[in-house]
């Protein structure tokens, strides 16, 4: 099966390894993998802050990338969840909704696309230690994810996976609106850690590297030694 890679832009930057991680899994499952090199933004930062205008155009771009009949597949909840919700209400009316539905239709984010297409759960991944789950908002409200990650990680030997205390409550990051509510954003933010580190995990685990990053940081500035990892780097572990 030839498949199509969506990486986000802040994982291109900063996360690459992630992104090679997501690769190396989904080789293993038998597929060949396809990377535009062309390929840009969905446009999330455009809409989520109200300019739709300049996210149209991004999202043309998008949509032109990944012109083809083929899955694609991205490493992030927030950003397919992006497409498959907001891309028909900003094309609305233009005549391109087919289009637009095809693209939705074949878009999915990795556990799911691994859980619900593959049907694949074990890839022999092997990481000691306790580790617990953080629900991205974007996987878990855009896309509807929530079992998917945990049947992975329940297939990594050595891992054991305990839950934390309201679980599905949001990080604080949601892009833009930690930069504009700062101190909600921090508040948030400490309560997940808090959650976090009150099961004695060692990992922080999730979908979404947005929340990751956020955390990681409120981490180091407070000197924890809690660890933040992506499921694909998780499965990508021991072999």
């Amino acid at each position: 099966m030839i498949v199509d890679i969506f990486i986000p832009c802040f994982i291109d930057q900063l996360y690459p390894e992630t992104a090679f991680n997501m690769v190396k899994v989904l080789e293993k499952a038998g597929c060949e993998v396809h990377y535009n090199s062309k390929q840009t933004c969905c446009g999330q930062l455009a809409i989520n802050s109200g300019f739709w205008g300049e996210a149209k155009k991004v999202a043309r771009k998008f949509i032109k990338d990944f012109s083809n009949d083929r899955y694609i597949i991205g490493p992030s909840g927030s950003c397919v969840g992006c497409v498959r919700n907001y891309y028909t209400k900003l094309f609305e009316g233009s005549g391109n909704e087919e289009e637009i539905e095809s693209l939705r239709s074949n878009l999915f984010e990795f556990s799911e696309f691994l859980i619900d297409v593959l049907k694949v759960k074990d890839f022999g991944a092997k990481l000691e230690g306790l580790a617990t789950y953080h629900d991205a908002c974007g996987a878990l409200r855009e896309c509807g994810i929530k079992q998917a990650p945990r049947e992975l990680l329940e297939n990594v030997e050595g891992l054991n996976l305990v839950e934390m205390e309201d679980v599905e409550t949001c990080c604080g990051f949601g892009g833009t609106f930690a930069v504009k509510h700062e101190a909600i954003s921090i508040g948030m933010v400490d309560q997940k850690v808090e959650h976090a580190i009150a099961t004695k995990a060692e990992y922080i685990i999730s979908t979404d590297l947005s929340c990751l990053m956020h955390i990681d940081g409120y981490l180091k500035r407070n000197k924890k030694t809690l660890r933040v990892m992506h499921l694909a780097d998780v499965l990508a572990s021991g072999w």
